[in-house]
């Protein structure tokens, strides 16, 4: 199973923002993309999910096309700015609910993995940011996905918990996984870097706008 994009490119309302990448990801392997803040590293992962359309290029995972939503997601797991908790859940809750979502009985483990056992009962609106996070990022544990996306995954986290996150990133890499990191943390984990550049200043006058900020 590889990540291959080839000239992708996204245009929000005759706006290019992100602009032919070309890249690969295989087993084993995780790849820091760099970059100014405004560069296109969360529209390149937001695309790879889905959530934003993409005008033109192409990218396969395990033989899917980013074209067939469903098989393509199929094979990945995201953590965007959001840690994408349920507030009104408790930790514990909102780990299972996700387990369970993906038919995973790891759940516990995912908690102990994140330090956060001792806060199974707590609301998870009641977290700190930095318990939220930590809490947002276990669920990438519970995904049984090959292919993990993480926009900033360090932001609120102590030095505890970035190394915490570094040996989860580092033992999924040595089972055969891949990662796809938009981060300025520079020891984060060992990889290969992508270099994103801004995109050309370019105008379609017969784009049109569909409501979709440009990120």
């Amino acid at each position: 199973m590889s990540l291959i994009v080839d000239n992708l490119s996204v245009r929000r309302g005759g706006i290019s923002v992100l602009h032919e990448v070309s890249m690969t990801c295989r087993p084993g392997q995780a790849l820091i993309l760099r970059g100014p803040n405004g560069v296109g590293k969360t529209t390149l992962l937001r695309t790879l999910t889905g959530f934003i359309p993409y005008a033109s290029g192409t990218a396969t995972l395990n033989g899917a096309s980013l074209s067939d939503r469903d098989a393509f997601q199929s094979h990945l797991a995201y953590t965007g700015h959001s840690d994408a908790i349920k507030a009104q859940l408790t930790v514990e809750e909102n780990i299972r609910f996700w387990a369970d979502l993906h038919n995973n009985s790891s759940a516990t483990d995912a908690l102990n993995a994140f330090d956060l056992l001792s806060l199974s009962d707590r609301l998870a609106g009641k977290c700190s940011a930095g318990q939220k996070r930590r809490l947002g990022l276990a669920r990438m544990l519970v995904s049984n996905r090959n292919l993990w996306l993480m926009d900033e995954p360090t932001v609120s986290l102590d030095a505890a918990s970035k190394d915490a996150l570094s040996a989860i990133i580092k033992t999924h890499l040595q089972g055969g996984g891949m990662a796809l990191i938009a981060t300025h943390d520079t020891d984060l984990v060992e990889a290969e870097t992508l270099q994103m550049t801004p995109p050309p200043v370019t105008w379609d006058e017969n784009a049109y706008w569909d409501g979709e900020p440009a990120l």
